[in-house]
């Protein structure tokens, strides 16, 4: 039954972004394993938690075909100390939102061997409830973060207000995509990722440029 409803949801999904090359992101992080396992059958591949030590220890209880074949994104806000946490876990941190963070993040993957591909949280509506930089403050920190041995920025990451219209989205979205261009010029860098969308917004990011929509409950509901 729960296969079935996310299969329906995931199919639905699809058709809606046709015309846009995206990955859809699971968000898993209200749902136990059995709805991921179901998730990965249906074929979805990529899953995404907010909560570091609850999300590792979900993980690890997963079975070894789907962490073999998956890719496991971590997008909630991160605190330096749950850091350790994470890596080696995840692929891709979707919400680094300070150069401290980012530089935490560069000594442990080191430490674990690797470079951890991350993404830097824009906050471009400015909304003091939620994390992540200012333009300003983006630009300032970009080509530090950028040189740090153990991180490779892949892209941005956003989040829109909840409740916010239509236009206002599309204008959000649409800023995120050139404030994204404007890193890849003035620093001479590819920047091929923007994590942007989720359940309420998903089709109007896809049409503004995102490559990753965060989606759980339009999923798994």
């Amino acid at each position: 039954m729960q296969e079935e409803k996310i299969r329906k949801n995931f199919l639905q999904i699809q058709e809606e972004i046709a015309p846009y090359s995206l990955n859809i992101i699971a968000v898993t992080k209200y749902f136990d394993e059995s709805a991921i396992e179901a998730a990965y059958r249906v074929g979805l591949r990529n899953f995404g938690e907010s909560r570091a030590v609850e999300a590792v220890e979900k993980i690890q209880r997963l079975s070894d075909e789907l962490k073999k074949n998956s890719k496991f994104h971590f997008i909630g806000h991160l605190q330096t100390n749950k850091v350790k946490k994470v890596i080696g876990t995840f692929d891709l941190i979707h919400s680094v939102d300070s150069y401290k963070l980012a530089e935490v993040i560069s000594e442990e993957a080191l430490k674990y061997g690797k470079v951890q591909d991350i993404l830097l949280q824009l906050n471009n509506a400015g909304e003091v409830q939620k994390f992540g930089y200012s333009k300003e403050n983006l630009f300032e920190d970009f080509p530090k973060i950028k040189a740090l041995k153990g991180v490779n920025v892949r892209g941005l990451m956003n989040m829109a207000p909840l409740g916010a219209d239509d236009k206002t989205l599309e204008s959000l979205f649409t800023d995120v995509v050139s404030v994204r261009d404007e890193l890849q010029n003035k620093f001479y860098c590819e920047l091929k990722d923007i994590s942007m969308g989720m359940s309420q917004d998903y089709k109007i990011a896809a049409r503004c440029g995102s490559t990753m929509l965060r989606i759980g409950r339009k999923l798994f509901e």
